[in-house]
């Protein structure tokens, strides 16, 4: 009634059409867009997409630690938000915290030399500059959130550059998008993930992010066959 222009697109362009796009599952176009609404602070739209998360595979844990995971890239009061909103829908679907990874789990293996390489790199750059951002980052971030079984590598990776390109945080892309390839996210998934985060975290900040995904697809298609 408000908006009918709206509704049409909303009901025959990204649902009847978008959502049903081959190159990415219902599935990771569940967490591209829980992401989105995470990062937003959208705790209005974010229950029926969790309903809809749930119903196309999303586990009940997997969508605690996208918010948890979100709650370092997004900001706490995105996070807590985003649980208020996920505690009603688990309620509605007798989803209780048995169901749900504790705070603290078996951590999957780390890359050392890599993580060391990373750590040593930010240390350098910034370690005079804030030691307490450095020293979280490394210690919260990538020696134990990272780490958590309850998301899957690759999965967490998407998760992360949705966050990045619904904030505008380009300069962050280039590193996440790379580590998201390199967990398993083919070119073909990711640049279908910017079609969907057009819709949902807008078409200038997509357009900002795609030089980046395009100079990272470059670099990667040269070093094929080194």
């Amino acid at each position: 009634m408000a908006a009918p222009a709206f509704d049409n697109y909303t009901q025959k362009l990204l649902f009847d059409d978008v959502w049903k796009r081959p190159d990415l599952s219902q599935r990771d176009r569940s967490l591209v867009t829980i992401a989105v609404l995470v990062s937003k602070n959208a705790t209005a739209e974010l229950p029926s997409y969790l309903v809809r998360g749930l119903d196309a595979g999303v586990k009940p844990g997997e969508i605690a630690e996208i918010i948890t995971h979100l709650a370092f890239y997004s900001g706490w009061p995105n996070a807590s938000g985003a649980a208020s909103a996920a505690q009603a829908v688990f309620a509605q679907r007798q989803i209780d915290v048995s169901q749900l990874p504790p705070a603290r789990v078996a951590l999957l293996p780390l890359d050392k030399e890599a993580e060391e390489k990373r750590a040593r790199t930010v240390e350098e750059n910034f370690g005079q500059v804030s030691p307490g951002v450095v020293k979280y980052t490394t210690e919260a971030l990538f020696r134990d959130l990272w780490l958590r079984p309850g998301l899957a590598p690759r999965d967490r990776s998407m998760v992360t550059v949705s966050a990045l390109v619904t904030s505008g945080q380009v300069a962050q892309i280039t590193y996440h998008l790379n580590r998201a390839m390199d967990n398993g996210l083919t070119e073909k998934e990711a640049g279908e993930m910017l079609t969907q985060l057009a819709f949902y975290a807008g078409w200038p900040n997509v357009f900002s992010a795609m030089p980046v995904f395009k100079d990272v697809f470059s670099k990667r298609a040269g070093t094929v066959g080194k």
